[in-house]
């Protein structure tokens, strides 16, 4: 929100919400030009507020938000999509928060930032799991284009320490250099894993690939342990702390 401007109307997806005072809620929200902002939906907890129902979690409103003494205010709110089954299902809700934690993690709250982009994929990632049978393979897809957008593109096509392109073997994958080494050079990178070819094949498959082309793969549990192993290892690395909400899949995993 710019200085002279009192309000502006936007979309916004719901990655937190919180309680806030004696009646309100305190929600982090995700815009398409204003970037990560937290507002305050006052009144949103009563049961006779306009609001209630309308800034539910993991959910996309249309809001028109005010400037505030300290925090902005959402005056008015709309749903535009539920995204229901993220809130009926135990297991597509906990892969829900984990793409929205991930978002709120690799991006900063700030005013007036274009985030257009992260935006559309956090919204299209909660439709896909809303109605996808694979929820994991969604979430991979999310992670690697978010990677891409924010600056931290794996490189999977060739070793990062001697540029060379990789051969058809196992390789390692190296979290501090941000992507694949050879054998021959796995003495010269920091806090590196083995991938095997196998793994490697499919994440380049992600990466290159739109989701139409990659909707349909059948990927068995022990190759999407691999792929999600080589990927939060390397998040984790980047972000320099755990996620909260990984611990929660796993448990319902179990």
């Amino acid at each position: 929100m710019t200085h002279h401007e009192r309000s502006f109307r936007t979309k916004a997806l719901i990655l937190k919400r919180r309680d806030f005072g004696e009646a309100d809620r305190l929600l982090t929200i995700l815009t398409p030009s204003r970037g990560k902002l937290e507002v305050v939906a006052k009144g949103a907890r009563k049961p006779t507020s306009t609001k209630t129902g309308h800034v539910e979690l993991f959910t996309k409103a249309d809001m028109l938000i005010s400037k505030g003494r300290n925090l902005d205010l959402v005056s008015q709110a709309e749903m535009i999509a539920p995204y229901l089954p993220l809130r009926e299902s135990l297991e597509r809700g906990a892969y829900a928060n984990y793409v929205t934690e991930l978002t709120d993690r690799f991006i900063a709250e700030a005013d007036d930032v274009n985030n257009q982009a992260v935006f559309e994929l956090l919204d299209t990632a909660f439709d896909r799991l809303c109605q996808d049978e694979d929820v994991r393979l969604v979430t991979r897809y999310f992670e690697l284009r978010l990677l891409d957008l924010t600056g931290f593109r794996p490189e999977l096509q060739q070793c990062v320490i001697s540029y060379q392109q990789v051969q058809p073997e196992d390789q390692y994958f190296s979290f501090a250099e941000g992507g694949v080494v050879t054998p021959a050079h796995a003495h010269h990178a920091t806090a590196i894993t083995p991938i095997n070819m196998v793994t490697l094949k499919v994440l380049r498959h992600l990466q290159r690939s739109a989701y139409g082309q990659i909707q349909s793969l059948q990927i068995a549990p022990a190759l999407h342990t691999d792929l999600e192993r080589v990927l939060l290892g390397y998040i984790t690395h980047i972000l320099e702390r755990k996620l909260q909400s990984v611990d929660f899949i796993r448990k319902i995993r179990l």
